[in-house]
């Protein structure tokens, strides 16, 4: 029998997805019946999450300037808060949960104006525009990479860390074997959805400047949007370079614990899965992120030593070439990157983040909680 319903809610992204489905893993094992609210762009997504049912609540952005754009943004966004109320009014949730990104706020709203207990997870070091807008009105925060005393919120805010999918938890198994001289050195490439861009051209350059013994040991797994997918393919195979190039890989935790070494954006859900699986990286922070949240989400891994970052004006195809040409020639450094950002991993999040969401559906404050576990 359910112990009772929780509703999680979280924009149609894999940075704001990935630790929601985490968490609905931890609480389905505990006995919960998950329930999400979501986008249609959540479909690619979707047949891994752990939801006993799907929602997809209308939402909207206010990016435009344009009266009629916000005049619909505003009967959007209000037909969506409707639709929230009549859903937790059907479902009864113990307590609502959100996980940032627009389609949060109608959902998170209909909770806090109906009295049902509600926080919201920040993934990244700054708190998103979503959760900005309904960190008043939540009873708890908890943060990925939040500052853990200071802020406006210090007194609500609970520091989890970012809950990891199950196959990322598995895939930390994989001890990390460094590539010896002449071996193959398996390099990862990706940059989320709207990051990927620039390194469809810029890894493929730097590549061709190696020298042909470093190519000859090369193989490469690149994430590239689909709209450059074929022409990156097409660069390695000019290279005569072994290559997987693919909008999307489902199984991107096996391909993470592969990796000799990866280079990618910094976005939080990445920052974590590269640390509790234990890879070595090179940062390169989405330079037009709105709030330069990756840039803040790099530093706390590279102040382990488990990365390092490179911005993305400092990084020609020289510079690329560069830093790949020692890495495949430190393969003692890498292993100890290695080690130190499995350091910093929080295998625990997704367990410590579903405690705070029973005690909250309990009824109990964030001190008490708090006091219960220091």
């Amino acid at each position: 029998m359910s112990k009772g319903i929780i509703l999680l809610a979280a924009g149609g992204t894999g940075g704001h997805l990935f630790p929601a489905e985490a968490l609905g893993h931890e609480l389905k094992a505990r006995g919960y019946s998950v329930h999400l609210v979501t986008d249609s762009r959540a479909e690619r997504f979707a047949g891994s999450f752990p939801a006993d049912e799907v929602h997809v609540v209308a939402s909207a952005t206010f990016g435009s300037k344009n009266p009629i754009a916000l005049l619909r943004s505003g009967w959007k966004m209000w037909s969506g808060l409707r639709a929230a109320r009549r859903l937790i009014g059907r479902l009864k949730p113990a307590a609502v949960i959100g996980f940032g990104g627009y389609p949060t706020v109608p959902p998170l709203l209909a909770a806090t104006s109906m009295g049902v207990p509600s926080l919201i997870h920040e993934q990244n070091a700054v708190m998103g525009r979503a959760n900005k807008a309904l960190a008043s009105r939540v009873k708890a925060i908890a943060g990925g990479f939040l500052p853990e005393s200071s802020g406006t919120y210090a007194a609500k805010t609970v520091i989890t860390g970012n809950p990891v999918r199950p196959a990322v938890l598995a895939a930390a198994a994989t001890i990390y074997r460094p590539s010896a001289a002449a071996q193959e050195f398996r390099l990862l490439v990706f940059g989320g959805s709207q990051g990927a861009q620039f390194f469809s051209k810029a890894i493929p350059a730097a590549i061709g400047l190696l020298d042909p013994a470093q190519r000859a040991r090369l193989n490469v797994t690149q994430q590239a949007r689909a709209d450059d997918a074929d022409a990156v393919a097409e660069a390695y195979r000019a290279l005569d370079i072994p290559a997987a190039v693919s909008p999307f890989f489902a199984d991107m935790a096996e391909r993470l614990a592969d990796a000799h070494l990866v280079i990618c954006r910094s976005g939080a859900s990445t920052v974590s899965e590269i640390a509790v699986i234990g890879r070595p990286a090179i940062l390169v922070p989405y330079p037009y992120a709105l709030d330069h949240d990756q840039a803040a989400n790099a530093a706390a891994l590279v102040a382990k030593g488990g990365a390092a970052v490179v911005a993305q004006a400092d990084l020609s195809p020289e510079r690329l070439a560069e830093l790949i040409t020692a890495a495949m020639a430190e393969p003692e450094r890498l292993e100890k990157m290695a080690t130190a950002a499995k350091q910093a991993g929080r295998a625990d999040a997704a367990a410590l983040l579903a405690d705070l969401v029973v005690a909250i559906s309990a009824h109990q404050s964030v001190q008490e909680f708090k006091g219960e576990h220091p």
